[in-house]
């Protein structure tokens, strides 16, 4: 890569020197292997990269006002961009009963309990974030909640957002009981006798979550802008929030972002996914395409639309083309869900592409991508080409016939790396209801990198950690990180979860930064360490390039830019 030799002729407010700078610019326009760092300095003014050059030159730009910033050895990268995160959710959460840094069902209950007793006025204990591998079948009980908070209705979302907790005090409150029936969406786990044992699933989370008081609109912001400084934290600058609507339990997020981005106070760049209701049908389009003539406000686009197609393997909803196997390795009768009809989504995605949305798919199972991307082809067929950027994201299980269709097709491959590896909810959860055969195709990065799909990433937070160096030790090694909540063992004892998946740490690095950087459109702007783009900067406290790949989780983001302005600066 060569860096420019010619820098703007201006004063710069910040350099860079000391250290190494990851450019992007190895991939710019493609999905290939990616160029590794370069010897450069950088200069920034007026909020945009003034020069990428030797350090004479960028030195000759600074003057007793400019900052110098030593990176000490360390990298300088561009802004991480999130291309699938749920901040406005996860920041409630985080203000809330929060389980996520809770690793036993004990340390669950103790924080269930602490809350509960620091809020007597609270009508509901809210909140989540467990982890379905900590309990048998994956499915805690109303009993274990019972006898921490007998008196008040307690829901607990589960770290995917699939599930729901709940105590009697809750069950009763809403009606459920024996008698209420399963929705076509979602599953009553039950006792033997049919009374409503404590976890629902998919759909049958809202016969709980309508009756639960939603955050105020104060309570709302002040969860999105906590998760701003949270991602700022962890390098994170621009992201796209996958669920942009009202949901059970929670306020309709897209007030919250107008009116952050009214008052300035959300600074990073976010498109928004506008959510697809799959109870409704096409009625519902003119409604999305007015909520994006009014969602373009300040650094908040609503230019995206999110359809779910299924849910997810550890609970037997996601869309599998065979049915999902027994505990004795026999196959069952379920094989997952569709949420909408494929012939609905077909027309869906035609009407929805030729007015001009993104498309942001959540698909899972090897059914459910097949009929994302056949509905894409279709799209294609009747509106031409265009530069609308769709893309899918999560493809645990992605048949090999369908790996070459998202490169001819210009799908992007929008990647959660931090799923894969061998972890409890992967080898007890997973692994063994689809069976050695089917789980040797899950989350194929490589084949679909080598295939010529551009990959994009994102964290899927709060369902886990939005730490992307966390996401990019993954998709390097295959292998959880020893600071991860979800590590067991040792390196020894985890081996690699299907190592010719790995992506190289070029690769990874640029799917973080370049390609979800495209993906949201941003390009043109960000994304790379190019003169004349947006000062979104990182400086890392090491050059992970120069280290072995065991240890790319260890680095840590010192500092965090955006538009050349210091957002997060750690504590030494």
């Amino acid at each position: 890569m060569a860096v420019s030799k010619e820098p703007i002729v201006q004063r710069a407010d910040t350099v860079f020197v000391g250290g190494r700078v990851f450019t992007g610019t190895g991939s710019v326009g493609g999905s290939g292997a990616g160029a590794g760092p370069v010897d450069a300095a950088v200069a920034v003014g007026g909020g945009r990269i003034l020069a990428v050059a030797d350090e004479a030159a960028v030195r000759s730009l600074a003057d007793e006002s400019t900052e110098i910033v030593d990176l000490a050895g360390g990298l300088l990268v561009p802004g991480f961009q999130d291309a699938h995160v749920h901040p406005a959710v996860a920041g409630v959460l985080m203000l809330g009963c929060d389980l996520s840094e809770e690793h036993t069902i004990e340390g669950y209950l103790a924080v269930v309990a602490a809350y509960a007793k620091e809020h007597p006025d609270a009508a509901w204990i809210r909140g989540g974030g467990w982890s379905m591998d900590l309990f048998p079948r994956g499915t805690p009980t109303r009993g274990m909640l019972d006898a921490v908070v007998p008196d008040r209705p307690v829901m607990l979302t589960n770290r995917d957002g699939h599930g729901a907790w709940v105590n009697t005090h809750a069950l009763r409150l809403a009606g459920v009981d024996r008698g209420t029936p399963d929705p076509a969406d979602g599953r009553i786990e039950r006792e033997a006798d049919g009374t409503p044992a404590g976890t629902l699933q998919e759909g049958a989370v809202d016969l709980v979550a309508r009756h639960v008081p939603i955050a105020t609109p104060d309570e709302a912001l002040a969860g999105l802008l906590a998760a701003q400084e949270h991602l700022f934290s962890l390098g994170v600058t621009s992201w796209q929030d996958a669920m942009i609507g009202a949901f059970p339990g929670n306020p309709d997020n897209f007030g919250v972002y107008l009116r952050a981005a009214s008052e300035g106070s959300l600074r990073a760049r976010v498109v928004g996914a506008l959510w697809w209701d799959r109870e409704r049908g096409l009625e519902q389009i003119p409604e999305l395409e007015e909520r994006r003539r009014t969602g373009r406000v300040g650094r908040f686009h609503a230019t995206s639309v999110k359809i779910m197609q299924d849910g997810i393997a550890e609970n037997f909803t996601a869309g599998m083309l065979e049915p999902y196997l027994d505990g004795c390795g026999c196959a069952t009768g379920n094989s997952g869900l569709s949420f909408i009809d494929p012939e609905l989504l077909t027309e869906a995605v035609a009407r929805l592409d030729r007015s001009g949305f993104q498309l942001h798919f959540h698909a899972l199972g090897d059914r459910a991508v097949r009929e994302v991307l056949d509905a894409l082809e279709a799209a294609r067929a009747v509106n031409g080409t265009n530069d609308n950027r769709h893309h899918l994201a999560h493809l645990q299980v992605v048949h090999p016939d369908d790996i070459g269709r998202f490169a001819r097709l210009g799908a992007a491959a929008n990647i959660q790396a931090l799923w894969a590896a061998h972890e409890p909810q992967m080898d007890e959860l997973t692994i063994p209801f689809l069976g050695p055969e089917r789980a040797a195709l899950q989350y194929p990065f490589g084949d679909l990198q080598r295939a010529g799909a551009r990959l994009v990433a994102g964290s899927d937070w709060s369902v886990s950690s939005p730490n992307p160096l966390w996401g990019i030790h993954v998709a390097v090694n295959r292998a959880v990180p020893d600071e991860a909540p979800n590590a067991t063992g040792t390196r020894e004892s985890c081996p690699p979860f299907f190592p010719e998946q790995a992506l190289t740490l070029s690769q990874a690095l640029t799917a973080y930064t370049t390609g979800s950087a495209w993906v949201n459109h941003l390009d043109r702007v960000t994304g790379t360490v190019e003169v004349g783009k947006y000062a979104d900067l990182v400086v890392l406290d090491r050059d992970p390039f120069a280290h072995p790949s065991e240890e790319i989780a260890e680095t840590r983001v010192l500092r965090t830019y955006l538009d050349g302005e210091l957002v997060y600066a750690a504590s030494l």
